[in-house]
Parts: C-alpha cells; structure tokens; sequence
C-alpha cells in the first residue's frame, strides 16, 4: 500500500462530502500532497474514494474556498494543490495547544507508530523497503525544518502504510496533520533533528534483521522524547511571553 493509496482509498460513509475534505486537508497540511500536485480527476476520485460525483464537486469547492486548492481549465486542466507556505506559522501555534493535549497526541501516535512499524516489519515486500529506505534518506538530506519534518512524516507514513492495515495508515495521516507542523518547530534545533536521524537509522537496521522487537522500543522511544521535547518548548515559549 502506498501512502497515496492511504489518501484516496473507499471512505466508510460514502455520502459525506465533509470527509473528503478532512481527508484531503490532512494531506495537505501533513505534506503528502505536495504543492501543485494534480489531484485525480473528479471521476476518478468518485471511484476511488467510493461516493458520488456530487460528493466530490462539494468536497473540491470546499477546498477551493478555503484555499487548499485551485483549479485551471484548458486541455491541461483540473485541481492542484496550492502553495502553502505559511501553514505551519499560522494554523498550529505551539502555544495555544495545552500541554495535556501534546502529551495525549503524542501517546496515541506513540501507539499507532509502534504497531505499526511491528507489522510493517512482517508484512512489507522488499520493493516497500526500498522506497521506506528513499524517504528516509530524503529524510537525512533536507535542510530547512519544514523539510525535515515533512519527509520525516513521508517515512512515518510509509511505515503506516506497509503495515497493510488500511485503518491503521489512515488514523496515522490523521495524527500528521497536526505532528508534521508541530515537528518543524523542533526541527530548528540540529541536535533533536540529528537524534533523530540516528534512530531512522537504527530502524534501517531493523528491518533488514526483522527485529520487529528493538523496531518498536526504538520508534516508541522516537516519538515519545519528540513528544517531551515538544512540551518543553511550549514551556520555553511561555516563559517568554510572560518575561
């Protein structure tokens, strides 16, 4: 399964448009679809997605409302998704999050991601591991935050999605949304970023022995002093506004 896969697979209720929008948005905002990516045509997506053509006309002018998406007409026509340069400053400010709400957020991810990558590790084909291990070297060779924490995002998807539980990668993009923005804050500090680095490294290792055991220590481990980091920048932050 490949995380695009994830994105356009058969909804449960296939008459909401409001879940096409939740699921595209969280493509969006984690990253997966990337700026001016064409998205499949309303038909195919109807198809794919498992509702109506109506559904998906809503669903898509929602989008464009919200300036998500946009559309050109002409032979080489049709939706993409627009520029969002500003998203990770103006739509998830650390500050205004609780930290109850980070250490719960990172708990639930901590879980889904260890079970996960346990059945990623049984169930992913060779070919699958090759294209994990591309995203994680894209992982090593970004450069700006958002870039890390958008390709470390690709890789924690990834994984999700070799797990071959189609409601597992799902509730994993849905935590994206709010990781991915999140992360690019930590990822101004080299030293978190490099950890990091070190554990995708370790979980290379793993796969390659089939240790589903040290796989899953090791991501929970990730996510989790992430996840502290996160609350101690939040604490940071406050301290400042206040001084």
């Amino acid at each position: 399964m490949t995380t695009h896969a994830v994105i356009f697979a058969p909804l449960g209720q296939a008459t909401r448009a409001e879940q096409v929008v939740e699921r595209l948005t969280n493509a969006i905002v984690s990253g997966l679809l990337e700026a001016h990516e064409q998205l499949p045509n309303e038909a195919d997506l109807a198809k794919s997605m498992g509702v109506s053509h109506i559904t998906i006309r809503e669903a898509l002018n929602t989008l464009r409302t919200k300036a998500y998406i946009y559309t050109t007409r002409g032979r080489n026509g049709g939706s993409f998704v627009c520029q969002r340069t500003q998203l990770i400053d103006n739509e998830h400010p650390l500050q205004q999050i609780s930290t109850n709400y980070l250490a719960d957020l990172g708990e639930l991810h901590c879980a889904i991601m260890k079970h996960s990558i346990s059945l990623a590790i049984e169930r992913s084909t060779a070919k699958e591991q090759q294209k994990l291990e591309e995203f994680i070297e894209l992982f090593f060779e970004a450069t700006t935050p958002e870039q890390k924490a958008h390709a470390d995002m690709r890789c924690l998807l990834t994984i999700a999605a070799n797990a071959q539980s189609p409601r597992l990668a799902q509730q994993a993009l849905s935590i994206q949304t709010e990781w991915a923005s999140l992360i690019a804050m930590l990822y101004q500090d080299n030293e978190i970023y490099q950890q990091t680095v070190k554990t995708y490294q370790q979980l290379l290792h793993c796969f390659s022995q089939h240790d589903d055991v040290n796989a899953t220590r090791l991501m929970g481990k990730m996510i989790l002093a992430l996840t502290e980091n996160l609350i101690e920048l939040k604490f940071t932050i406050e301290r400042k506004l206040v001084e």
